[in-house]
């Protein structure tokens, strides 16, 4: 029997590898909408320095998940995962469709898999392993994690302290490791929708690292460190007593230009660190992607041909947009 289910479409990559360029021009061909997968967009007043689409890139195709909170608010998986839901079925109930977009794994993995169930969050212990990062450092915590859950130390970077604190304060309060969670969530989606998946990424690695440095020297000339001191500048986040652990400013780029206004870094150290933080992400999300096995892979600079054709053979009954 044929799967009788509305298509969607789930356009994955690293960072700048030209995701947002491709979903514009699947949604305009096959009558689509474009749907964020991107913890940065999220937040507004984040735009320059999250290659947030422009007003333009917004005209040819309307956009979901952009601009839902401030940078001091939070926003979990969980909600992106209601919140996009909800955006599909509006966008199938309308005889479009859906194009997600994105390099967030866990915000894919949130929609597309559902998350495990987790302990509720305890702030005292979450209290303490921010006390104990303060410290001993993140590297010390990510050791302690190493210990007592070797498959969550292996994903998770010794640099990125939000992962650490959950997985910790999990194994605290239920005496199990996260990855126990997360197994024993697997299996439990059954999407009312097919998906395909691309990935699109630069066979060569060099490549990828010189649109990096072509995208993020754009962001300088487009006004990316007067952004961030327009956030320095806001009274809840002028006021926050640490403004580098909320999630919004821990986005790539982000707290780099911070210590740089903060005078930790000159300008040269500052785009320096900044793109290297920047290939760390990147590799990180090809890690994630390699673990996609029903994703198809296309290279942005040699594959635009072969990735409509897969969108084509995907969609036969769709007619593309003149």
């Amino acid at each position: 029997m044929s799967d009788r289910r509305p298509p969607v479409i789930a356009l994955m990559g690293p960072t700048a590898s030209g995701k947002t360029a491709a979903a514009l021009e699947l949604a305009e061909r096959h009558g689509g909408e474009v749907v964020s997968v991107d913890s940065a967009l999220v937040y507004r007043r984040l735009d320059i320095g999250s290659a947030k689409p422009d007003a333009g890139e917004r005209a040819r195709a309307p956009h979901h998940m952009l601009d839902l909170r401030e940078p001091w608010q939070p926003y979990s998986a969980a909600e992106f995962a209601r919140d996009a839901r909800a955006a599909i079925d509006a966008i199938l109930a309308r005889g479009r469709l859906p194009v997600l977009a994105g390099g967030t794994g866990l915000y894919f993995r949130a929609l597309l898999q559902g998350l495990a169930p987790m302990p509720a969050s305890d702030p005292a212990i979450r209290q303490a392993i921010a006390a104990d990062a303060a410290e001993r450092g993140w590297a010390a915590l990510h050791r302690e994690l190493a210990t007592v859950d070797p498959a969550a130390a292996a994903r998770i970077h010794p640099t990125d302290p939000q992962r650490i604190s959950r997985a910790l304060e999990v194994h605290r309060c239920s005496g199990k490791p996260i990855s126990h969670w997360q197994r024993e969530g697997r299996g439990r989606v059954r999407l009312p929708f097919r998906v395909l998946k691309l990935v699109l990424s630069p066979l060569q690695r060099a490549v990828l690292h010189a649109r990096i440095l072509e995208r993020f020297d754009a962001m300088l000339q487009a006004g990316f460190v007067d952004e961030v001191r327009r956030l320095r500048a806001l009274p809840e986040l002028a006021g926050h007593p640490a403004p580098l652990e909320l999630p919004a400013l821990r986005a790539v780029g982000y707290r780099q230009a911070w210590e740089h206004l903060d005078g930790v870094t000159d300008a040269t150290q500052f785009r320096d660190r900044a793109v290297f933080a920047t290939r760390q992400l990147a590799k990180r999300q090809m890690t994630w992607l390699r673990g996609e096995l029903d994703a198809l892979w296309f290279d942005p600079t040699r594959g635009h041909a072969e990735l409509l054709a897969a969108v084509g053979r995907f969609l036969p009954a769709r007619a593309a947009v003149v």
